[in-house]
Protein backbone atom coordinates (compact mmCIF):
# COMPACT_ATOMS: atom_id res chain seq x y z
CA UNK A 1 0.00 0.00 0.00
CA UNK A 2 1.29 3.17 -0.74
CA UNK A 3 -0.40 6.60 0.74
CA UNK A 4 -0.01 9.10 -2.44
CA UNK A 5 -0.97 12.67 -1.57
CA UNK A 6 -1.91 13.95 -5.18
CA UNK A 7 -2.08 17.91 -5.89
CA UNK A 8 -4.03 18.61 -9.09
CA UNK A 9 -2.62 21.95 -8.72
CA UNK A 10 -4.14 25.16 -11.37
CA UNK A 11 -5.35 25.12 -15.34
CA UNK A 12 -4.99 21.86 -16.92
CA UNK A 13 -3.40 20.39 -13.75
CA UNK A 14 -6.60 18.18 -13.07
CA UNK A 15 -7.36 17.11 -16.67
CA UNK A 16 -3.94 15.73 -16.95
CA UNK A 17 -3.69 14.39 -12.71
CA UNK A 18 -7.07 12.72 -13.44
CA UNK A 19 -5.50 10.57 -16.03
CA UNK A 20 -2.37 10.14 -14.47
CA UNK A 21 -4.48 8.19 -11.65
CA UNK A 22 -6.48 6.90 -13.80
CA UNK A 23 -3.43 4.63 -15.25
CA UNK A 24 -1.65 4.59 -11.93
CA UNK A 25 -4.93 2.79 -10.48
CA UNK A 26 -4.91 0.22 -13.37
CA UNK A 27 -1.26 -0.22 -12.68
CA UNK A 28 -1.54 -1.25 -9.26
CA UNK A 29 -4.58 -3.43 -10.26
CA UNK A 30 -2.54 -5.35 -12.75
CA UNK A 31 0.91 -5.39 -10.80
CA UNK A 32 -0.51 -6.48 -7.29
CA UNK A 33 -0.41 -3.55 -4.94
CA UNK A 34 -2.61 -1.06 -3.68
CA UNK A 35 -2.96 3.26 -3.91
CA UNK A 36 -4.70 4.97 -0.95
CA UNK A 37 -4.99 8.28 -2.86
CA UNK A 38 -5.78 11.54 -1.04
CA UNK A 39 -6.34 15.10 -3.02
CA UNK A 40 -5.01 18.47 -1.52
CA UNK A 41 -6.11 21.91 -3.18
CA UNK A 42 -3.09 23.62 -2.93
CA UNK A 43 -2.89 26.02 -5.60
CA UNK A 44 -4.37 29.88 -7.34
CA UNK A 45 -7.69 29.33 -6.63
CA UNK A 46 -7.26 28.14 -2.88
CA UNK A 47 -4.93 30.84 -2.78
CA UNK A 48 -7.28 33.87 -3.96
CA UNK A 49 -9.86 32.30 -1.24
CA UNK A 50 -7.43 32.47 1.52
CA UNK A 51 -3.94 34.09 0.80
CA UNK A 52 -2.53 30.40 1.68
CA UNK A 53 -0.01 28.65 -0.83
CA UNK A 54 1.71 25.68 1.08
CA UNK A 55 1.32 26.31 5.14
CA UNK A 56 3.51 24.60 7.38
CA UNK A 57 0.96 22.51 8.38
CA UNK A 58 0.28 21.22 5.02
CA UNK A 59 4.21 20.24 4.87
CA UNK A 60 3.89 18.31 8.05
CA UNK A 61 0.81 16.42 6.74
CA UNK A 62 2.49 15.87 3.34
CA UNK A 63 5.67 14.39 5.30
CA UNK A 64 3.25 11.40 6.20
CA UNK A 65 2.55 10.03 2.75
CA UNK A 66 5.28 8.01 0.87
CA UNK A 67 4.93 10.29 -2.30
CA UNK A 68 3.64 13.10 -4.01
CA UNK A 69 2.13 13.54 -7.76
CA UNK A 70 1.66 17.17 -8.58
CA UNK A 71 -0.02 18.59 -11.76
CA UNK A 72 0.76 22.30 -12.17
CA UNK A 73 1.08 25.29 -10.31
CA UNK A 74 0.30 28.79 -11.89
CA UNK A 75 -2.50 30.63 -11.51
CA UNK A 76 -3.21 34.06 -14.41
CA UNK A 77 -4.76 36.15 -11.41
CA UNK A 78 -2.17 35.31 -9.27
CA UNK A 79 1.67 37.17 -9.91
CA UNK A 80 4.09 35.21 -10.71
CA UNK A 81 6.58 33.92 -7.93
CA UNK A 82 3.93 33.87 -5.56
CA UNK A 83 2.73 29.96 -6.20
CA UNK A 84 5.74 29.22 -7.63
CA UNK A 85 7.89 29.90 -4.20
CA UNK A 86 5.31 29.28 -2.17
CA UNK A 87 4.48 26.01 -3.14
CA UNK A 88 7.06 24.19 -5.45
CA UNK A 89 9.97 25.77 -3.67
CA UNK A 90 8.49 25.74 -0.70
CA UNK A 91 7.57 21.68 -1.03
CA UNK A 92 11.75 21.15 -1.95
CA UNK A 93 13.12 22.84 0.44
CA UNK A 94 11.17 21.81 3.08
CA UNK A 95 10.83 17.99 2.33
CA UNK A 96 14.27 18.19 1.49
CA UNK A 97 14.15 17.04 -1.83
CA UNK A 98 17.51 17.37 -2.97
CA UNK A 99 17.58 15.58 -6.29
CA UNK A 100 15.99 16.56 -9.44
CA UNK A 101 15.50 13.98 -12.00
CA UNK A 102 14.85 14.40 -15.42
CA UNK A 103 14.84 11.84 -18.51
CA UNK A 104 15.81 13.29 -21.56
CA UNK A 105 14.11 10.29 -23.41
CA UNK A 106 13.24 10.62 -27.28
CA UNK A 107 9.62 8.04 -27.66
CA UNK A 108 8.56 6.99 -31.24
CA UNK A 109 6.65 8.83 -32.98
CA UNK A 110 7.76 12.24 -31.71
CA UNK A 111 9.46 14.84 -33.18
CA UNK A 112 12.13 16.73 -32.07
CA UNK A 113 13.66 19.53 -33.82
CA UNK A 114 17.20 18.04 -33.79
CA UNK A 115 17.68 16.91 -37.58
CA UNK A 116 18.47 13.18 -38.33
CA UNK A 117 18.72 12.76 -34.66
CA UNK A 118 15.92 9.71 -32.94
CA UNK A 119 15.86 7.92 -30.19
CA UNK A 120 18.76 5.39 -30.60
CA UNK A 121 20.42 9.30 -29.97
CA UNK A 122 18.48 11.18 -27.86
CA UNK A 123 18.47 9.16 -24.60
CA UNK A 124 19.67 10.58 -21.27
CA UNK A 125 19.26 11.84 -17.68
CA UNK A 126 20.00 14.80 -16.30
CA UNK A 127 20.79 14.90 -12.15
CA UNK A 128 20.14 18.34 -11.15
CA UNK A 129 20.71 19.42 -7.55
CA UNK A 130 17.59 20.53 -5.96
CA UNK A 131 17.97 22.95 -2.98
CA UNK A 132 21.18 24.72 -3.06
CA UNK A 133 22.69 27.89 -5.79
CA UNK A 134 21.14 30.76 -6.13
CA UNK A 135 17.58 29.32 -5.30
CA UNK A 136 18.39 29.64 -1.43
CA UNK A 137 17.63 33.11 -1.67
CA UNK A 138 20.88 34.19 -0.03
CA UNK A 139 21.45 37.78 -1.04
CA UNK A 140 19.17 41.56 -1.27
CA UNK A 141 18.27 44.93 -2.31
CA UNK A 142 19.47 47.95 -1.41
CA UNK A 143 18.66 51.50 -2.48
CA UNK A 144 15.78 49.86 -3.74
CA UNK A 145 14.16 52.29 -6.50
CA UNK A 146 16.87 54.61 -6.35
CA UNK A 147 19.37 55.07 -9.43
CA UNK A 148 21.89 53.71 -7.17
CA UNK A 149 20.28 50.51 -6.10
CA UNK A 150 21.78 47.15 -5.70
CA UNK A 151 20.98 43.50 -6.36
CA UNK A 152 22.93 40.67 -4.93
CA UNK A 153 21.84 36.85 -4.81
CA UNK A 154 24.72 34.61 -3.92
CA UNK A 155 24.89 30.55 -5.25
CA UNK A 156 25.39 28.74 -1.93
CA UNK A 157 26.83 25.47 -1.56
CA UNK A 158 28.37 23.49 1.10
CA UNK A 159 30.20 20.24 0.40
CA UNK A 160 27.73 17.93 2.06
CA UNK A 161 25.10 19.10 -0.25
CA UNK A 162 27.55 18.64 -3.33
CA UNK A 163 28.51 14.67 -1.81
CA UNK A 164 25.00 13.64 -1.59
CA UNK A 165 23.84 14.75 -4.89
CA UNK A 166 27.08 13.20 -6.69
CA UNK A 167 26.39 9.78 -4.98
CA UNK A 168 23.12 9.47 -6.08
CA UNK A 169 24.18 10.47 -9.29
CA UNK A 170 26.92 7.98 -9.76
CA UNK A 171 25.11 5.49 -8.35
CA UNK A 172 22.05 6.29 -10.52
CA UNK A 173 24.61 5.50 -13.48
CA UNK A 174 25.76 2.13 -12.27
CA UNK A 175 22.13 0.93 -12.02
CA UNK A 176 20.59 2.91 -15.24
CA UNK A 177 23.70 3.92 -16.91
CA UNK A 178 23.96 3.08 -21.27
CA UNK A 179 25.69 -0.21 -20.15
CA UNK A 180 23.32 -1.00 -18.12
CA UNK A 181 20.62 -0.82 -20.48
CA UNK A 182 22.25 -2.70 -23.09
CA UNK A 183 22.71 0.65 -25.34
CA UNK A 184 26.91 0.72 -24.86
CA UNK A 185 29.61 -0.39 -23.38
CA UNK A 186 30.27 1.27 -20.41
CA UNK A 187 28.72 3.70 -17.80
CA UNK A 188 29.57 7.51 -17.88
CA UNK A 189 28.54 10.26 -15.67
CA UNK A 190 29.36 13.79 -17.01
CA UNK A 191 29.90 16.69 -14.76
CA UNK A 192 28.10 20.12 -16.51
CA UNK A 193 29.69 22.85 -14.41
CA UNK A 194 31.56 26.41 -14.99
CA UNK A 195 35.10 25.81 -13.70
CA UNK A 196 37.48 28.47 -15.91
CA UNK A 197 34.52 30.99 -14.52
CA UNK A 198 32.81 30.01 -11.26
CA UNK A 199 35.80 29.08 -9.64
CA UNK A 200 34.61 28.47 -5.86
CA UNK A 201 31.38 26.63 -6.70
CA UNK A 202 32.38 24.29 -9.36
CA UNK A 203 36.26 23.76 -8.14
CA UNK A 204 34.27 22.45 -5.55
CA UNK A 205 31.72 20.44 -7.29
CA UNK A 206 34.26 19.21 -9.64
CA UNK A 207 37.33 17.97 -7.14
CA UNK A 208 33.87 16.34 -5.18
CA UNK A 209 33.32 14.49 -8.16
CA UNK A 210 36.74 13.03 -8.94
CA UNK A 211 37.61 12.33 -5.60
CA UNK A 212 34.24 10.14 -4.96
CA UNK A 213 34.39 8.52 -8.61
CA UNK A 214 37.94 7.79 -7.95
CA UNK A 215 37.67 6.13 -4.84
CA UNK A 216 34.07 4.55 -4.64
CA UNK A 217 33.16 4.47 -8.62
CA UNK A 218 36.04 3.15 -10.21
CA UNK A 219 34.17 1.81 -13.29
CA UNK A 220 31.93 4.68 -14.12
CA UNK A 221 33.26 6.39 -17.03
CA UNK A 222 33.91 10.45 -15.56
CA UNK A 223 33.74 13.46 -18.09
CA UNK A 224 33.29 16.86 -17.75
CA UNK A 225 31.39 19.66 -19.81
CA UNK A 226 31.36 23.38 -18.94
CA UNK A 227 27.55 24.19 -19.08
CA UNK A 228 27.60 26.32 -22.56
CA UNK A 229 29.92 23.76 -24.00
CA UNK A 230 26.96 20.82 -22.80
CA UNK A 231 23.81 23.23 -24.37
CA UNK A 232 26.06 23.01 -27.55
CA UNK A 233 26.40 19.59 -27.44
CA UNK A 234 22.79 18.79 -26.65
CA UNK A 235 21.95 20.06 -29.62
CA UNK A 236 24.69 19.09 -32.11
CA UNK A 237 25.68 15.22 -30.56
CA UNK A 238 22.73 14.56 -27.66
CA UNK A 239 24.35 10.70 -28.58
CA UNK A 240 27.19 11.94 -26.39
CA UNK A 241 25.62 12.01 -23.13
CA UNK A 242 24.07 8.97 -21.02
CA UNK A 243 24.19 10.56 -17.08
CA UNK A 244 24.13 14.25 -16.32
CA UNK A 245 25.29 15.97 -12.46
CA UNK A 246 24.96 19.64 -12.30
CA UNK A 247 24.30 22.72 -10.09
CA UNK A 248 20.44 23.99 -9.53
CA UNK A 249 20.58 26.81 -11.72
CA UNK A 250 22.39 25.19 -15.10
CA UNK A 251 19.91 22.36 -14.63
CA UNK A 252 17.16 24.27 -14.24
CA UNK A 253 18.70 25.49 -18.13
CA UNK A 254 19.58 22.55 -19.62
CA UNK A 255 16.27 20.47 -18.55
CA UNK A 256 14.28 23.02 -20.06
CA UNK A 257 16.49 22.66 -23.42
CA UNK A 258 16.64 19.12 -22.62
CA UNK A 259 12.37 18.99 -22.94
CA UNK A 260 12.85 20.42 -26.59
CA UNK A 261 15.44 18.22 -27.87
CA UNK A 262 12.86 14.79 -26.61
CA UNK A 263 10.11 16.26 -28.17
CA UNK A 264 8.36 19.31 -25.88
CA UNK A 265 7.08 20.10 -22.61
CA UNK A 266 4.11 17.37 -23.52
CA UNK A 267 6.05 14.47 -23.06
CA UNK A 268 8.77 15.74 -19.94
CA UNK A 269 8.22 14.89 -17.01
CA UNK A 270 10.51 15.07 -13.86
CA UNK A 271 11.07 14.35 -9.87
CA UNK A 272 12.21 16.01 -7.23
CA UNK A 273 13.57 13.25 -5.25
CA UNK A 274 14.29 13.01 -1.65
CA UNK A 275 15.75 9.50 -1.74
CA UNK A 276 15.47 9.02 2.10
CA UNK A 277 11.75 11.13 2.60
CA UNK A 278 8.85 12.33 0.55
CA UNK A 279 9.45 12.94 -3.40
CA UNK A 280 7.22 15.04 -6.03
CA UNK A 281 6.95 13.90 -9.31
CA UNK A 282 5.17 16.35 -11.79
CA UNK A 283 4.72 16.96 -15.60
CA UNK A 284 7.27 19.79 -16.91
CA UNK A 285 4.87 21.59 -18.71
CA UNK A 286 3.26 24.72 -16.94
CA UNK A 287 -0.74 25.06 -16.45
CA UNK A 288 -1.40 25.49 -19.65
CA UNK A 289 -4.89 28.29 -18.35
CA UNK A 290 -5.89 28.65 -22.44
CA UNK A 291 -7.00 25.02 -22.57
CA UNK A 292 -8.53 24.62 -19.32
CA UNK A 293 -11.90 22.44 -19.49
CA UNK A 294 -11.54 22.17 -23.27
CA UNK A 295 -10.15 18.48 -22.40
CA UNK A 296 -7.59 19.17 -25.62
CA UNK A 297 -4.24 18.99 -23.13
CA UNK A 298 -1.53 15.97 -23.96
CA UNK A 299 -2.02 13.78 -20.56
CA UNK A 300 1.70 11.86 -21.23
CA UNK A 301 3.59 13.96 -19.00
CA UNK A 302 1.93 13.71 -16.40
CA UNK A 303 1.27 9.67 -17.03
CA UNK A 304 5.65 9.36 -17.16
CA UNK A 305 5.42 11.43 -13.79
CA UNK A 306 3.25 9.15 -12.30
CA UNK A 307 5.71 6.28 -14.29
CA UNK A 308 8.34 8.01 -12.47
CA UNK A 309 6.94 7.91 -9.04
CA UNK A 310 6.77 4.05 -9.32
CA UNK A 311 9.82 3.29 -10.49
CA UNK A 312 11.14 5.35 -7.73
CA UNK A 313 8.98 3.15 -5.31
CA UNK A 314 10.21 0.24 -6.39
CA UNK A 315 7.43 -0.73 -8.45
CA UNK A 316 9.61 -1.27 -12.00
CA UNK A 317 7.95 -3.79 -13.53
CA UNK A 318 4.32 -1.24 -13.66
CA UNK A 319 6.36 1.59 -14.20
CA UNK A 320 8.61 -0.48 -17.49
CA UNK A 321 5.13 -1.62 -18.72
CA UNK A 322 3.75 2.17 -18.37
CA UNK A 323 6.48 3.28 -20.25
CA UNK A 324 5.66 1.14 -23.07
CA UNK A 325 2.58 1.61 -23.40
CA UNK A 326 3.12 5.40 -23.63
CA UNK A 327 6.15 4.74 -26.05
CA UNK A 328 3.27 2.67 -28.36
CA UNK A 329 0.62 5.87 -28.18
CA UNK A 330 3.42 7.87 -29.53
CA UNK A 331 4.23 5.66 -32.16
CA UNK A 332 1.51 4.19 -33.24
CA UNK A 333 -2.19 6.74 -31.77
CA UNK A 334 -0.94 10.46 -31.93
CA UNK A 335 -1.18 12.87 -34.55
CA UNK A 336 0.98 15.24 -32.67
CA UNK A 337 1.94 16.12 -29.22
CA UNK A 338 0.32 19.39 -29.53
CA UNK A 339 -2.65 20.52 -27.66
CA UNK A 340 -5.84 20.38 -29.48
CA UNK A 341 -3.92 18.43 -32.37
CA UNK A 342 -3.28 14.82 -31.08
CA UNK A 343 -6.56 13.61 -32.66
CA UNK A 344 -7.79 12.67 -29.56
CA UNK A 345 -8.80 14.38 -26.33
CA UNK A 346 -7.42 14.31 -23.06
CA UNK A 347 -9.36 11.09 -21.81
CA UNK A 348 -9.24 9.00 -24.90
CA UNK A 349 -5.36 9.59 -24.87
CA UNK A 350 -5.13 8.07 -20.88
CA UNK A 351 -7.78 5.19 -22.03
CA UNK A 352 -5.31 4.82 -24.73
CA UNK A 353 -2.18 4.35 -22.65
CA UNK A 354 -4.55 2.09 -20.10
CA UNK A 355 -5.76 0.19 -22.87
CA UNK A 356 -2.00 -1.05 -24.21
CA UNK A 357 -1.24 -1.89 -20.19
CA UNK A 358 -4.56 -4.03 -20.13
CA UNK A 359 -2.86 -5.98 -23.07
Amino acid sequence: MYKIAVIPGDGTGPEVTAEAVKVLKVAADKFNFKVDLTEFDFGGERYKRTGETLPDSAVEELRKFDTILLGAIGHPDVAPGILEKGILLKARFALDQYINLRPVKLYPGVETPIKDKGPDEIDFVVVRENTGDLYTGTGGISMKGTPHEVAVQSAVYNRFQVDRCLRYAFEYAKKYGKKARGKGDKNTLALCGKTNVLTYIYDLWERAFHEIGKAEYPDIEREYYHVDATCMWMIKNPEWFDVIVTGNMFGDIITDLGAMVQGGMGIAAGGNINPEGVSMFEPIGGSAPKYTGKGVINPLAAICSAQMMLATLGEEDAADKIEKAVMYVTGNKLKSLQAGRMGYSTAEVGDLVVEKLCE
